[in-house]
């Protein structure tokens, strides 16, 4: 990536680096968020007792490791490789990944205004860096809660093509849930009395309701999460059910 943080680096965060130099005892490494360089001890590459500190790390190869100490006067940094875990392997890997593609997104803005990454980082990237820490927690908010860059200072041609990309490359996270509606009347006008208690789902792109066979019906219902989607579906069935309930009929729902 580009950009670097401006933030100040903090002990025990879990950092991506680059290794630079491997020496009998100690590999220094670039820290790819930070203009840094740092160091880990032999101790800090693994448990155990190691013989070839090139059975562990190679030169360019990317690493994650956590913050053991810092001496910002002197400017040194001291890291661990043994002490991540698998789940902030992971879990940074990712954030990583998400940075890099945002990265793109401004590199296609960029091109679109004939001008350079460069440049779009200096008129909008730093200030959604110095706001966020990163560009994918902005650009989530841009995607799940309409954020106008106009606010971070942005001008605005810049602010909307950012924004027209953004939400053209990123979609809001979906989840899809679905039930059965067991439905059952002995009344005489028992089938109108069904095809009224579900006319009165409102369906959209997001709620459907399918007949499946004799008494069940199908209920999908798609949301940004699994709270907003069990309420939805939760809301649903019991407004059925209690309209079946006034005409003497019965009426279940099963969660799929």
């Amino acid at each position: 990536m580009l950009y670097k943080k401006t933030r100040s680096l903090e002990e025990g965060e879990v950092v991506i680096c680059t290794v630079k130099k491997i020496l009998p005892h100690a590999v220094f490494v670039d820290l790819d968020e930070y203009e840094q360089e740092a160091m880990i001890h032999i101790s800090e590459i693994a448990p155990g007792r190691i013989r070839n500190l090139r059975d562990y790390v190679k030169e360019g190869k990317k690493i994650i490791c956590r913050v053991l100490s810092l001496d910002k006067a002197k400017g040194y940094v001291d890291l661990s490789l043994r002490r991540v875990t698998q789940a902030q392997k992971i879990s940074k890997n990712n954030y990583y990944k998400q940075e890099q593609k945002s990265e793109k997104i401004l590199e296609d803005v960029a091109k679109l205004l004939k001008t350079d990454l460069k440049t779009i980082y200096e008129k909008a990237g730093d200030k959604i860096i110095e706001k966020y820490d990163g560009l994918m927690s902005c650009f989530n908010e841009i995607v799940n809660n309409n954020l106008d860059l106009k606010k971070l200072g942005i001008e605005s041609k810049l602010a909307d093509k950012i924004t027209e990309l953004v939400k053209d490359k990123i979609k809001p996270p979906e989840v899809t849930i679905s039930g059965v509606l067991k439905i059952e009347s002995d009344a005489s006008n028992g089938i109108e009395i069904i095809k009224n208690a579900l006319k009165q789902v409102k369906q959209d792109e997001n709620i459907k309701v399918t007949y499946l066979s004799a008494p069940n019906y199908r209920i999908i219902v798609k949301s940004k999460d699994y709270k907003t989607a069990e309420s939805i579906i939760k809301n649903i069935s019991n407004n059925v059910i209690e309209n079946i309930k006034k005409f003497k009929g019965r009426a279940e729902f099963i969660r799929s």
